[in-house]
């Protein structure tokens, strides 16, 4: 069995991910071939689990001995990804990529192999996003006060991405906004896709981010701050109540933390003209040159 974002799933493993304060990165499955970060040196591990702490995504593993690396011992490992924590139970038989640095031994691709409970079933189901998938008309209350929907942009090709605005990592919420505006910025030296498509942010903390929260932090990332008139690009929340099933289908953990911090995941999603699902991108290794690309093989030559 293996995981995959924040829950169980025979179809992938997705790669788990790393924050040690209140957000995390996701490492996309094809950038295992990609070349680690100076210092750091990958091992393939297996263990059975001790124990997990959600609070601190650390899991205790005893270990076989790691060959180059240390002898077979008891000993705690963060996890790339915090909430996965919720999934690992004691007795559970795994094998993971450990990620060995001078700073940190970090633990990725996270396999179950055995289950101490086989019984067990998650609190909560989340979705494998699979393209072709119909996208439910979720409702969003925006920068401007207004309920909007996804109904409301049936054809165009709709980028949406997941953030909340007091994200203080680079690599995390602030990458994702970046990343849209260079997005807006492209599409709008192209007015046949410009009119062709819409963007999305939605945060995950409506409580926080309310309208005039939004409108603010919108506006700076569009740069033209109190001039924004957000035509193409809509920064919205659900409603509370509807919050778990918007991350439930997009397949997206967000725990509260300390300091007004959430740790979560990541999921961007390039929505066709038919609003069904193109292209789900779950981590912060997606550029914009490749959803720029998805939009272009969405918008057909003359349309």
């Amino acid at each position: 069995m293996k995981l995959f974002g924040p829950r169980f799933s025979t179809a992938a493993v997705l790669a788990v991910f790393l924050f040690l304060g209140g957000c995390r990165s996701s490492r996309n499955p094809a950038s295992a071939t990609e070349p680690l970060p100076p210092g750091t040196k990958s091992y393939q591990i297996r263990g059975v689990v001790v124990a997990s702490d959600a609070k601190t995504g650390v899991v205790t593993l005893d270990t076989e001995a790691i060959p180059g690396y240390m002898p077979a011992m008891t000993m705690p490992y963060t996890l790339k990804q915090p909430n996965i924590a919720t999934e690992l139970h004691p007795g559970d038989t795994v094998t993971a990529t450990l990620l060995a640095s001078a700073h940190s031994d970090v633990l990725d691709e996270i396999d179950i192999i055995g289950q101490a409970q086989p019984d067990y079933k998650p609190a909560v189901t989340y979705n494998d996003l699979e393209p072709g998938e119909s996208i439910p008309d979720f409702r969003f209350l925006n920068q401007s006060g207004r309920m909007i929907s996804l109904a409301q942009f049936r054809g165009r090709v709709v980028l949406m991405t997941f953030i909340y605005t007091r994200c203080p990592l680079p690599d995390f919420c602030v990458r994702m906004s970046h990343n849209f505006a260079k997005i807006d910025k492209a599409l709008a030296k192209e007015p046949r896709l410009y009119a062709k498509t819409h963007l999305l942010s939605i945060s995950f903390d409506p409580e926080y981010d309310t309208p005039r929260v939004l409108r603010s932090y919108g506006g700076a990332y569009t740069g033209r701050y109190s001039e924004e008139t957000f035509a193409h690009w809509d920064f919205a929340a659900p409603p509370e109540k509807e919050l778990p099933k918007v991350l439930q289908f997009f397949d997206i953990g967000a725990t509260p933390g300390n300091n007004h911090t959430i740790t979560h995941s990541l999921s961007t999603v390039v929505i066709a003209p038919d609003g069904k699902l193109y292209k789900w991108y779950p981590g912060n290794e997606w550029t914009p040159q490749q959803v720029l690309a998805n939009v272009r093989q969405l918008v057909a030559p003359g349309a």
